[in-house]
């Protein structure tokens, strides 16, 4: 069955709509909606869907849509609800049941034909984290009882009819900016949270602090502290805490109105108020009661268990004998000061008397990794992004190298880019039901990556999948991540349960003493032997490098970047990579900066022959090259130059093992001619177009085991024997 995804982006219903169908063996495309009907219309002739499904959008459907292929649409509301802000109503109004409805596309929008409806209780928080539970959840469940009855040949949608008493809904208009609205002088705290919580993600609240138009998100309500409604008058962590009517909420982020009437970024609160705000008095200061309308600043005691103040985005609790370390960062990127805060946290916990360490993250989203807000905004983007890069690298090497305590990643929100690379470094990798993937970067300007992807991602999935999920840039499932050794266990759906299902599994390791050490002397000795091989600081400079070029060699991140900060629609186009149905333009095929392949000379290669390791080295650079190729033409250009060196080297080497007597000359003269016979198979398959990288990394690996062995051994000849004119390893030539 071949079905069309028609969305006004590819993120979160929309991806996990294209993962639940991917996973289930469905033909799927996708194609993004600006606005271009024709442009719409030629996607749909081009992929000819059986079915359309709309999971989210902003824009009308086209009556030449739906009319001739059946369309349904996801509407976030209960059964009659009508109108573009129904979960903003829901929230706003402090419903305590909400839905999801699969309707049929017609002309009069939201009052087609019921194919599925869900309910759920409404919980108090943002409309982006009940988007992401609940909504997306009932969503999928409506989208699996609408196809088991596609075929169906009884079945009949539902007409709605008002008459019945299961329809609550009703239609509501646009929720504009007047009715979101906040009067501090009348408004409580309650309803002020409710009417942030019901714009956040899009499109805040409009507000005006110390004159200035600011839009208002990531609110949290405060427990102790009072002032004069409308004042600030605390800040923590970069938020601000502004007093009510009857308490205080704390506010963590804003986005300033521009001059213009466009939305500038969204930042910390202090970030944005920092030329605005009057100076700050520390809460311990004795000049605070001197001034009435002082803001006191609070100080957070991260080393101490728990959550201390609502605005918080770093704690961690200790449970048994493990420590769960949370950090919901908003939106989920980490800029460099919140990595450095997090590691030092994590370095905190490592010196607790705690056999576990188990990463959290945020219940949404787990992580995205660098945090695009704060580099945009930066003085200088390309300074910022290299330091965020390397703080959140300190992260994850932090990580890798704890072999005293077991390390667990559990994810019950979704993970990208890097963020989806950092649960990696852990022992093991737990994801709820539902969750998302997005374990690539090129989508950010052709971006490399670091996190320490290159030793990581296929040390679980191997060096072919590593390849595909980087360079197919797709999402993927948990159960999918399961399926290729992403991850190790997908757990419950609810979060209730998954938390308690991962609580179980650690409370269970940690009290089998037995189990445990085994485990801790595994990793230990594991730990070790990838050292041995190739040094986490070799990966790390390899991918640094790349990053550098990105950061500094030229403008496609940065472009990227401001593109996706701004919200920015990009020609209108859908991406090749998600648009099966549309033709390829080549744009995929573009030259990326690096290769994962990377081959790196070790030191313990040496052979203490300045002309033999010369020669040596050469190779890796050779192997650089092909793995790096981005054409047939270069392919097998390269592989041309990595079988003449070869052969000549090799030729050279026999000559000096033969004349030297040397009792291993013929196995190691075998062990050169499968050497060459790989090669020439290499060869053959660039000819045929079944080359893979896979194949100069297994050859790389040979040629590494053969110095150590075979090459290290006839050194150790060399040296025993008194030296000869003309019979040393330094006589090798490549004529």
């Amino acid at each position: 069955m071949r079905i069309l995804l028609i969305s006004s982006a590819f993120s979160g219903l929309t991806q996990r709509f294209y993962t639940e169908l991917s996973d289930a063996g469905f033909i799927v495309s996708v194609e993004l909606h600006s606005g271009d009907v024709a442009q719409l219309l030629e996607g749909v002739a081009l992929f000819k869907p059986d079915l359309i499904l709309c999971p989210f959008l902003t824009q009308r459907l086209p009556k030449e849509v739906y009319e001739h292929t059946k369309c349904l649409i996801v509407h976030p509301g209960i059964k009659g609800d009508r109108g573009p802000s129904s979960l903003d109503w829901a929230i706003q109004s402090g419903e305590t049941e909400w839905g999801v409805t699969l309707l049929e596309a017609v002309e009069d929008m939201d009052t087609g034909d019921i194919w599925a409806n869900k309910t759920f209780p409404l919980r108090q928080a943002t409309k982006s984290n009940i988007f992401y539970r609940e909504v997306t959840q009932a969503a999928v469940d409506c989208l699996w009882e609408a196809l088991s009855f596609f075929d169906a040949p009884h079945f009949k949608p539902e007409v709605q009819d008002y008459n019945r008493p299961d329809y609550k809904g009703k239609t509501q208009p646009l929720m504009k900016q007047q009715d979101r609205a906040i009067d501090w002088k009348k408004h409580k705290t309650d309803d002020i949270i409710k009417r942030i919580n019901a714009a956040d993600g899009s499109p805040g609240v409009l507000d005006e602090i110390y004159g200035h138009p600011v839009f208002l998100f990531n609110a949290h309500k405060e427990t102790h502290l009072t002032g004069k409604a409308g004042e600030i008058i605390a800040t923590a962590n970069h938020a601000i805490c502004r007093a009510t009517v009857d308490g205080a909420i704390w506010i963590g982020h804003l986005k300033p109105r521009l001059a213009d009437g466009t939305k500038g970024i969204k930042l910390p609160a202090t970030f944005v108020l920092k030329d605005v705000m009057p100076k700050t008095i520390p809460a311990t200061s004795a000049l605070k009661g001197l001034f009435t309308k002082s803001i006191k600043t609070l100080d957070i005691d991260y080393t101490q268990p728990g959550r201390q103040l609502p605005c918080q985005e770093v704690w961690y609790e200790v449970e048994e004998e493990a420590a769960y370390l949370y950090f919901p960062f908003h939106n989920g990127g980490m800029s460099t000061e919140q990595c450095r805060l997090l590691l030092s946290v994590y370095q905190h916990i490592e010196t607790l008397p705690v056999k576990a360490i188990v990463l959290m993250g945020g219940e949404a989203c787990f992580s995205n990794g660098i945090h695009l807000n704060h580099i945009e905004a930066a003085d200088s983007p390309a300074d910022e992004s290299w330091l965020n890069i390397n703080a959140i690298d300190d992260i994850v090497y932090q990580i890798i190298t704890t072999v005293d305590k077991v390390t667990v990643a559990a994810l019950a929100g979704s993970a990208g880019a890097g963020g989806a690379m950092m649960p990696l470094a852990a022992d093991k990798v737990f994801a709820r039901d539902g969750v998302i993937f997005n374990p690539h970067y090129k989508n950010m300007g052709e971006l490399y990556g670091s996190e320490y992807w290159t030793y990581l991602l296929p040390k679980r999935v191997g060096q072919e999948m590593a390849t595909t999920l980087t360079e197919q840039r797709l999402p993927i499932s948990a159960k999918k991540a399961w399926q290729i050794n992403l991850i190790d266990k997908v757990l419950d759906n609810r979060h209730d349960i998954f938390t308690a299902q991962v609580k179980h599994w650690v409370n269970t390791l940690v009290a089998d003493n037995a189990a445990l050490q085994k485990c801790l002397t595994e990793k230990a000795k594991i730990r070790c032997y990838d050292e041995s091989l190739k040094a986490l600081a070799t990966y790390r400079k390899f991918e640094l490098t790349q990053m550098y070029a990105n950061f500094y060699g030229n403008e496609d991140y940065h472009t990227a970047r401001q593109r996706f900060v701004y919200k920015m629609k990009d020609d209108n186009k859908t991406p090749e990579n998600i648009a099966s149905h549309r033709p390829k333009d080549g744009l995929s095929k573009k030259p990326s900066s690096g290769s994962m392949y990377h081959f790196v000379w070790q030191d313990y290669y040496q052979m203490g022959d300045e002309l033999v390791d010369s020669q040596h080295k050469d190779l890796f650079i050779l192997a650089d090259q092909l793995a790096s190729s981005v054409n047939r033409e270069e392919l097998v250009k390269n592989a041309k130059l990595i079988y003449q060196h070869v052969k000549e080297h090799f030729s050279a080497e026999e000559e000096v093992m033969e004349k030297s007597g040397f009792r291993s000359y013929k196995r190691h003269v075998g062990e050169h001619s499968a050497m060459l016979e790989k090669l020439v198979e290499m060869d053959q398959k660039i000819i045929n177009d079944d080359w893979k990288q896979s194949d100069i990394q297994e050859f790389m690996g040979n040629w590494g085991k053969h110095i150590i062995h075979s090459d290290m051994a006839f050194n150790a000849y060399q040296k025993e024997k008194k030296p000869e004119p003309d019979h040393t390893m330094a006589s090798l030539t490549l004529g």
